[in-house]
């Protein structure tokens, strides 16, 4: 048996796991679990990174003796680092509101269609490339000599080694599907400096080891190995899909929904970029098409503003609301920034002409219907673009839990969900790591490992799909 410690940063906490591995066992542990609260400085929203930093080193206390440790978070964002090699900063938040109004600036010089056509990538005011073009005229920009990505920022002071580990680099808009490597052409046009970016990873590479200082911080007896791993926190999510065949979809749920199908090849078509559909770079070559949707974020923005009310309490007196009364677009960048959520969906329920949800019970079931509606959407127009049917739908990560949510996925897809594991972007962390060192075979032996080991939960639909599509039009209309 081996150990692997698994870093997963997520929008709203962290978390050092362990995962025990075997040819036939696979168990997961929680060694430390850590908030993530950005902070609102007079310049904006940041990352509290240092902060992230000390509970990762805590985490790695914890978990005590591993074979290997791999990172992995959320995408797009960066911190800057100077000739020695020290950060300029706090890194900035992709909430923050910097980029408004870039994306035209970008367009004037290549044109919404050619960006897609080069990237694949879907439209996030978020995006990597936008924050750049944003960031062009700082001092900060101007005094840096490199760019990591978030993991591996944290990766290089744990090992003081650098790279870009791709799955997460296809998220900066600068990456090529189908070369799978940067898009030199465009980035010329846009006069970025892809200098600033040290040499690509793949997952499974080998990342450097930990550092002396690190291991008498942590406690640990070297050489302990960093390795890369789908340091994108969706790539390990869906390489911890526990799927037996190839014609599924999942849903990686959290603060963020990624709803869409594991594919051979980029669809690159005008017809996919006007759905907003996303091609991200997963593991073994494969491509994640997927649409961003606004998530459980939503509903943790309302508990947030109704003081973290009982969760379990509001769910069971949300399933007695009446389904379908008032749906919103969980896609809508208007519900991207911090703040007034309960009241802005009640805004946006006004607007549309629909009843207004006045109770938390009422703004939560509002939530999940959408929720629920916007993954259909997102699975019907992937398998359409791709022409890619499915039979199944897979959910994985913390919308695991929400047992409505899940039944409600299945009832709007018509088709059976398959629910778990949680921790999906851990596992997969942990399983790249495991493959890395020898010990687990291919990606469908990983999945198969998955299948035999971990608890899932099927959910078959329910009540007809046409109430569904009627609510879709619905929102459609308006």
């Amino acid at each position: 048996m081996k150990s692997y410690a698994a870093v997963d940063l997520g929008a709203s906490s962290g978390r050092v796991m362990v995962g025990r591995v075997t040819p036939d066992s696979l168990e997961l542990a929680e060694a430390h679990r850590f908030p993530n609260r950005p902070v609102r400085v007079p310049e904006g929203l940041r990352w509290d990174v240092l902060g992230l930093y000390a509970g990762v080193l805590e985490g790695l206390r914890a978990a005590g003796r591993v074979d290997s440790v791999g990172i992995d978070s959320w995408a797009v964002d960066y911190g800057l680092l100077d000739a020695d090699g020290a950060l300029l900063g706090n890194p900035v938040h992709y909430r923050d509101e910097r980029t408004q109004g870039v994306a035209e600036k970008v367009w004037a010089s290549v044109p919404a269609a050619e960006l897609y056509a080069a990237t694949g990538l879907q439209y996030a005011p978020f995006n990597t490339l936008y924050q750049l073009t944003a960031a062009r005229e700082s001092r900060q920009l101007a005094h840096a000599q490199r760019l990591l990505m978030i993991p591996d920022l944290l990766s290089y002071w744990l090992t003081g080694e650098q790279g870009t580990e791709l799955t997460n680099a296809s998220t900066t808009q600068l990456i090529d599907p189908r070369t799978r490597d940067w898009s030199y052409d465009l980035a010329a046009r846009l006069d970025i400096d892809l200098g600033l970016f040290p040499p690509l990873r793949r997952p499974g590479d080998a990342a450097g080891v930990l550092r002396p200082a690190v291991l008498e911080e942590t406690g640990l007896t070297g050489p302990v190995p960093v390795t890369a791993v789908g340091s994108h926190d969706t790539a390990s999510a869906v390489a911890a899909v526990p799927a037996t065949g190839e014609r599924f979809a999942y849903i990686c749920t959290g603060t963020w929904s990624l709803a869409g199908l594991e594919l051979d090849a980029a669809v690159l078509t005008e017809d996919s970029r006007a759905a907003n559909f996303t091609n991200e770079l997963g593991l073994d070559g494969t491509v994640r098409y997927l649409r961003n949707i606004m998530g459980l974020w939503l509903l943790q923005e309302c508990v947030r503003a109704w003081g973290d009310p009982d969760l379990g309490g509001l769910l069971r007196e949300a399933a007695t609301v009446p389904a379908l009364r008032s749906v919103v677009d969980a896609g809508d960048a208007a519900f991207l920034a911090p703040g007034r959520m309960p009241e802005r969906i009640a805004e946006a329920c006004r607007a549309s002409g629909q009843p207004v949800p006045g109770t938390p019970a009422e703004v939560t079931r509002c939530i999940l219907d959408s929720l629920a509606l916007a993954h259909r959407r997102a699975v019907e127009d992937a398998q359409r673009l791709a022409g890619h049917p499915v039979d199944v739908v897979h959910i994985v990560g913390g919308g695991t839990r929400n047992a409505l949510l899940c039944q409600l996925t299945a009832d709007a897809c018509g088709l059976p969900v398959v629910a778990g594991p949680t921790e999906a972007a851990a596992l997969g962390n942990v399983l790249v790591q495991a493959r890395a060192h020898g010990l687990v075979g291919d990606r469908h032996a990983m999945r198969a490992l998955l299948a035999r080991t971990q608890p899932l939960t099927r959910y078959e639909p329910q009540g007809g799909t046409g109430r569904w599509r009627d609510a879709q039009a619905r929102l459609a209309q308006r």
